[in-house]
């Protein structure tokens, strides 16, 4: 078979796959929202028996628009959030549920937002604020926000297969047009760093032929550092150059994103990056 009947299969299996997937879709988005409304009693049902009410109602589950949902008590009720944190955690991925979403606890009386937090499959973009403060009791709504679009199962190999077309297509007709030219042309973006070379481009640190992957986070604050070598950088340049644009941001972060650093840092004893109590940190590089 040529490159040219090959492709032209692979189109027409997508094609196919495209026209199967849109009433299987309709009819799983529904088995989603009937199976959430089930969880979601369950995560009323253990808030309630945390606090030794089990007589009291779990009021429907509603779906108030597309991929949202709430939970409504008969009672008023009180909770720390942390124990909300955990049982939704739990019910969710027992059930295999989206670990992509946003809880709010909200009043019933004002529809204020009394505590909320978002859960994210990339763990960066995860934000728990402090739970340790009890909600005093109260009457309370608890909405689940699903952040991303409810996914068919049927359409499993059609988002598998889409990849290896637009693969194959860029390898045969693209990459190797321009094989050889990009490498000549192309300057690599290396910084030394005593025995370590630092590639900010790939996000990682080399060693002996050894690499060493950094996250988006650790790239940008290491990028910082190496830019004031043997200098204090305060906390707040520090949090203001790599969380200003990034939403809400947590205290902690910061250390242990350092703390992270120093880790992949520590098999040179010719670097070493210090905190400057009460002002920020020093890449010291002998």
């Amino acid at each position: 078979m040529t490159k040219k009947n090959l492709l032209n299969s692979l189109l027409l299996a997508s094609f196919i796959f495209v026209l199967q997937s849109f009433y299987p879709q309709k009819k799983n988005k529904t088995d989603f929202s009937e199976s959430v409304k089930i969880i979601l009693r369950a995560v009323g049902n253990q808030l309630l028996l945390i606090q030794g009410d089990s007589t009291s109602l779990i009021l429907p589950v509603k779906e108030i628009k597309e991929g949202k949902y709430e939970v409504s008590f008969q009672k008023e009720l009180t909770f720390e959030p942390h124990e909300l944190v955990k049982i939704v955690k739990l019910n969710f991925e027992k059930s295999s549920l989206s670990n992509n979403y946003r809880v709010e606890v909200i009043q019933c009386t004002d529809d204020e937002v009394a505590y909320s937090y978002e859960i994210n499959a990339d763990e960066e973009k995860t934000i728990i604020p402090c739970s340790g403060r009890k909600l005093p009791k109260n009457c309370y709504l608890i909405q689940v926000h699903f952040l991303e679009e409810v996914k068919s199962n049927d359409l499993t190999l059609y988002y598998i297969f889409i990849p290896l077309i637009l693969g194959f297509f860029y390898r045969e007709f693209i990459l190797n047009k321009k094989k050889g030219n990009s490498t000549s042309n192309h300057k690599v973006n290396e910084q030394v760093l005593g025995s370590f070379f630092f590639y900010p481009d790939q996000n990682k640190l080399v060693k002996k032929a050894v690499e060493i992957n950094l996250s988006k986070k650790e790239c940008e604050l290491l990028a910082i550092f190496i830019a004031n070598k043997n200098k204090v950088v305060k906390r707040e340049e520090i949090t203001k150059k790599v969380w200003e644009d990034n939403g809400v941001f947590v205290g902690r972060s910061l250390d242990t994103y350092i703390s992270k650093l120093r880790k992949k840092l520590q098999e040179d004893k010719n670097i070493k990056l210090t905190n400057i109590h009460g002002v920020g940190y020093k890449l010291e590089v002998k």
